[in-house]
């Protein structure tokens, strides 16, 4: 068919390799199905890998097929001796009994609480070295809103909150948003029955897994029953039950009581896991030594016995959903014509479940220097839920989430509409890998479909992937990738996020 003459003289002046490059990008973007999205979550779980859990068998499975396609692709390795795979250490230990304790002191009278009795020990730094600082107790109703309000940096946080409050929330959701205020210590206060105790006490025992990179500076958190701690509180003339219990959410600095944690490991043999990480080398000779990183977990919880009789938890959403997705972006970002200016990292890690460690040790052993990395997109759980809608979180902390609305209004034949964070006090943006990417200076977008009935289930299986809906999601997130590899300048923080994710100076 003839062009009208009109239309010619405007064509003429674009170059014919624009358009090429244009066919080039929707190429690749409609090479993104989904039945190969479905293909692909069936492989990674499947029950023959065993729920993922790391360390474990089927997680070393799981890694070994990422690997394989990042080689069928041509990609160059970005892990250990110029290979797929990193590895990071793991060292299996668990709780010294007799040297783990938290000690309170009061006008001078003392309670110990032991790891033997009353001591309860959640995550941190095991050093055998007491943490000691300024006391901030917490008491009555829990928001995590108040917890975000806390001057208590270096300072130990006792919490004894009511969280069956009318209007409360639970603990851990207020001790979430209170990290963020950075404590040296946290102890929560228990008034739980002495059998729940019991199990508690016994339980820390067990062997643990730990990564590499935890920082005698993070904060250490534990648990004291409060039958250890009547005497020395009432000589600091706190009223334990009433501070508890008070109506309304209190404050307050204990000048007269002292307390220092102490937790000390029993060592174990050493061991490993692996993140699967490539790189596709960018088109420009000087914007290529810029990265943008595409990210997932490809772990799960592994195998666990439940009340139904599946033994097996599959994690397809969580996140079998985000490491198909990692992989068929991929495959299009490696077909001709399609790589932007930008070079592309996309990495799979493990851990996530059991506290970002994978994702940690990746961000800190990064195969280019952090300062040349401009963004991290993470996807995490993209199969489940509303048939057109995502819910991209961080989109207000840089101009990352204005380049999303413009690439999604340049796209609607993708019937995906991008919408705010629903569940702020879940704290969702600090509890996926792109959070330790994040608090490194890079910006980010996670892609989360939120939660369902199936979460951390064993019912979590394959054949419930909306696998149509996530091949939509993933061509949204490489057309965001084309536009973020190609732009003159690298993405922008918010200032005021950039102050409180990053230099964490943050003032409210």
């Amino acid at each position: 068919m003839k062009l009208p003459s009109f239309l010619v003289a405007l064509l003429a002046g674009v170059p014919t390799v624009a358009f090429a490059q244009n066919g080039a990008v929707h190429r690749a973007a409609e090479s993104i199905t989904e039945s190969d999205v479905r293909r692909r979550v069936d492989v990674i779980a499947d029950d023959s890998m065993g729920g993922r859990d790391t360390p474990s068998r089927g997680l070393e499975l799981t890694a070994q097929y990422v690997a394989g396609e990042f080689a069928r692709l041509g990609l160059k390795g970005a892990g250990d001796a110029g290979g797929f795979i990193q590895r990071y250490p793991l060292n299996r230990t668990r709780i010294d009994g007799d040297s783990s304790r938290v000690v309170f002191t009061a006008n001078g009278t003392t309670a110990v609480a032991s790891a033997r009795r009353d001591l309860v020990y959640v995550f941190g730094p095991r050093t055998g070295r007491p943490v000691r600082g300024q006391v901030v107790l917490v008491g009555g109703p829990l928001q995590p809103d108040l917890g975000k309000l806390l001057d208590i940096e270096g300072k130990i946080l006792v919490v004894a909150g009511d969280s069956r409050a009318p209007g409360a929330t639970p603990v851990n959701q207020f001790l979430s948003a209170a990290f963020e205020r950075n404590p040296a210590a946290v102890v929560v206060v228990l008034n739980n029955d002495t059998l729940t105790l019991a199990r508690q006490v016994a339980n820390q025992f067990r062997e643990r897994t730990a990564v590499e990179g935890e920082t005698d500076s993070d904060p250490v958190v534990t648990m004291v029953h409060e039958r250890a701690l009547g005497p020395v509180f009432r000589a600091a003339g706190i009223d334990l039950s009433s501070f508890r219990t008070s109506p309304t959410y209190t404050v307050r600095t204990a000048e007269s009581l002292s307390v220092a944690v102490t937790i000390a490991n029993v060592g174990g043999p050493g061991m490993s896991a692996p993140n699967v990480a490539a790189v596709l080398e960018g088109s420009d000779p000087v914007l290529r030594s810029e990265y943008v990183v595409f990210s997932a977990h490809m772990d799960h919880v592994g195998i666990k016995a439940n009340s139904k009789g599946d033994s097996i938890w599959n994690g397809a959403d969580d996140d079998a959903s985000g490491t198909a997705g990692v992989i068929e972006l991929a495959e299009a970002f490696s077909m001709p014509g399609a790589r932007p200016r930008r070079s592309l990292i996309f990495v799979t890690v493990s851990g996530e479940e059991k506290g970002l460690w994978g994702s940690e040790y990746f961000a800190s052993h990064l195969p280019v220097p952090v300062s040349q990395v401009v963004a991290d997109i993470n996807m995490d759980m993209i199969g489940r839920n509303w048939r057109d809608t995502i819910a991209v979180i961080g989109k207000e902390h840089s101009d990352l989430g204005v380049t999303l609305a413009r690439v999604t209004a340049e796209h609607p034949e993708l019937r995906i509409h991008p919408i705010d964070d629903l569940w702020p006090n879940e704290n969702f943006y600090f509890r996926s890998d792109h959070f330790n990417f994040a608090r490194r200076g890079v910006p980010i977008l996670f892609f989360f479909n939120g939660t369902h009935t199936d979460y951390h289930q064993p019912s979590d299986t394959p054949d419930k992937i909306d696998a149509e809906k996530e091949a939509r999601i993933v061509r949204l997130i490489y057309y965001l990738g084309v536009e973020v590899g190609n732009a003159d300048t690298r993405p922008q923080w918010n200032p005021d996020s950039f102050k409180r994710i990053v230099e964490k100076k943050y003032q409210p």
